[in-house]
């Protein structure tokens, strides 16, 4: 597998040009422009995909602007019959031009979108242009950790406007895969493999699907393509191990990938190639236990917020991303819960890679209305389209401690919103649970997430430690000072998971102000010993089929971290890990 670092890892062409680097850029507090041929000053340079509030961006200003313009000259490298234009994500809704001609539109900032820009090239320099409006105000687009006060305050973080993941191009033929899914069906050692042609229609389409282990070719076959679609399973040699040995299963202490290639034809012409990977692993709810690859899996997870100081939720490099990853595995976890963000899909690749679990978090949105709620779906429905294949993610949140629908004891239209996206995501993938809503509140759920701060370990052992926890747990106390479980949805004996706690913070070089955690000390003997008997804890409760703790690393004012915000660690890693496993 290739490491370079391609920002659509599972659809692969050898034709493409990075576009990140030194643009024009100018602020329009005023909206005093409308079109690129506008007298635009172009006053300022910006790095992209930098956002403009980070100091990794040049210009670093955090302040309140609604609008802002980017301006690029480029020569396409070598093109084929169409040349794309990609964005990985850009905050909140983005207008694009080439060269005077507007070529696209789109409203989400957590998702890619794509232009085909092959009718507006001219010969020579070209020239994009990008408009993005994002209200800093706006509490009813979803919006994360982004906050809405001019200094971050809380658990609330520094605003990302405009281009924050890579801008691309690529050169493909006028027909080509645009569209391409893995589905392992666990059962039978198949492979679901859904492909969608794009551009021109075309007469007798194929695909040719060749699937690698190593160097050993499982599968080789062609599929012809009916409306430009194909949707077909790939059965695989089986290696006979029908257990948790098999050679061929992908758990985050094996990560084995499977090599793809598929070539579209037509009458015997290729019209594209592409490289891809996918891997064999279930994940699915048994009564009270998480399962993986058909055995109960006990979940260590950690919480990662995706924040740099520097870059904000844009990584400095692809080396940062791979290193989050390796610095998880090395504290003893199996597997990540990325809070409030859709991740750069460069991090699910270093995942699906190097071994790690990944629960999938939409941003929230704040306000409660109908738009909200529509513009919420669609960001969703795009970020499932986009991650779907991955086999390192297997859990979706739609929903966080009741954020954006705030009464749901007391209002139906917020259990309604809870419930519809648990719904539509069980619809649009049903091969992974689903948490309506995490933390406490719970109706439409396949696992019951509780988020419980208490920094006394004994508390929490006596709290989780219960002979009944129908009655005692969700009937009488109140993790968090909220009720775990609606009226009309009682616990229905899925698994629980404790998927906050800790917070544990730890900052000898700053002073308990403006930095903070859900508990704190002051030495790292005392931070350690404190871990260690939390996480004894959690590992011991049977209640639990799994947890994760609050957080990867500090984040802003929050001091909470296993690591510094430079992913320092702040007491060493083998004894991060042997707490979090709960061994000497």
């Amino acid at each position: 597998m290739d490491e370079f670092d391609y920002p659509r890892p599972q659809l692969v062409r050898e034709q493409w040009q990075s576009l990140n680097g030194e643009w024009e850029f100018e602020f329009d507090d005023g909206r005093a422009y409308a079109l690129p041929s506008d007298p635009i000053p172009w006053s300022r340079r910006i790095v992209v995909p930098f956002a403009p509030e980070s100091a990794a961006s040049g210009i670093g200003d955090t302040g309140f602007h609604p609008a802002c313009w980017y301006r690029c000259r480029f020569h396409p490298g070598p093109r084929g019959a169409r040349t794309l234009l990609h964005f990985g994500a850009v905050d909140y809704q983005a207008r694009v031009w080439i060269n005077n001609h507007m070529v696209a539109e789109h409203e989400g900032g957590h998702t890619a979108f794509t232009a085909d820009i092959t009718n507006e090239l001219v010969d020579g320099e070209q020239t994009l242009v990008v408009l993005v409006e994002d209200d800093p105000a706006d509490l009813g687009k979803p919006r994360g950790k982004q906050d809405w006060q001019p200094d971050p305050h809380a658990i609330w973080y520094p605003r990302t406007t405009g281009i924050w993941q890579t801008v691309w191009l690529e050169a493909v033929g006028r027909t080509y895969i645009r569209r391409l899914r893995w589905t392992p069906v666990f059962d039978g050692y198949e492979l679901g493999c859904e492909v969608l042609a794009g551009g021109d229609a075309c007469p007798g389409l194929t695909v040719e699907v060749r699937i690698w282990h190593g160097d050993r070719l499982l599968a080789a076959d062609s599929y012809l393509l009916v409306g430009q679609e194909a949707n077909r399973k790939i059965a695989l040699s089986d290696p006979g191990i029908d257990d948790s040995r098999n050679e061929l299963l992908w758990s985050p202490e094996r990560p084995t990938l499977l090599r793809a290639e598929l070539t579209l034809h037509s009458d015997g012409q290729v019209l594209d190639f592409v490289r891809s990977y996918t891997a064999m692993r279930s994940v699915s709810i048994n009564r009270d236990r998480f399962m993986l690859n058909g055995r109960p899996y006990p979940l260590r997870l950690v919480l990662d917020q995706g924040y740099w100081e520097q870059s904000l939720m844009t990584a400095p490099s692809d080396a940062a991303l791979r290193r989050d990853v390796e610095l998880a595995k090395e504290m003893g976890f199996n597997g990540v819960r990325k809070h409030q963000k859709i991740e750069d899909p460069r991090y699910l690749y270093w995942a699906d890679r190097l071994g790690l679990l990944v629960w999938e978090e939409m941003p929230s949105a704040y306000a409660f209305t109908a738009r909200a709620m529509t513009r919420l779906v669609r960001e969703w429905t795009e970020a499932i389209e986009r991650d779907y294949s991955h086999p390192s993610l297997i859990v979706w949140v739609p929903f966080n401690e009741s954020w954006g629908v705030p009464n749901l004891t007391a209002v139906q239209a917020h259990r309604n919103a809870v419930e519809a996206l648990y719904h539509l995501t069980r619809m649009l993938d049903p091969t992974r649970p689903v948490i309506g809503n995490d933390g406490w509140e719970a109706s439409a759920t396949d696992i019951l997430g509780i988020h419980d701060y208490d920094p006394d370990p004994e508390r929490l052992r006596q709290r989780y430690e219960v002979a009944d926890p129908v009655r005692t747990l969700f009937d009488q106390r109140r993790p968090g000072g909220r009720i775990l479980t609606l009226d009309g949805f009682p616990h229905r004996g899925q698994p629980i998971v404790l998927t906050e706690f800790g917070g544990i913070a730890f900052d000898p070089t700053a002073p308990p102000h403006p930095t903070w955690g859900y508990a704190r000390q002051n030495t790292a003997e005392s931070f350690l010993e404190h871990y260690r008997a939390l996480l004894k804890v959690v590992n011991e409760t049977p209640m639990f089929s799994g947890f994760c703790y609050t957080q990867f690393a500090d984040t802003f004012q929050e001091a909470n971290g296993l690591l510094k915000a430079d992913r320092t660690p702040k007491i060493p890693l083998k004894q991060i890990s042997a707490a979090t496993r709960n061994v000497q």
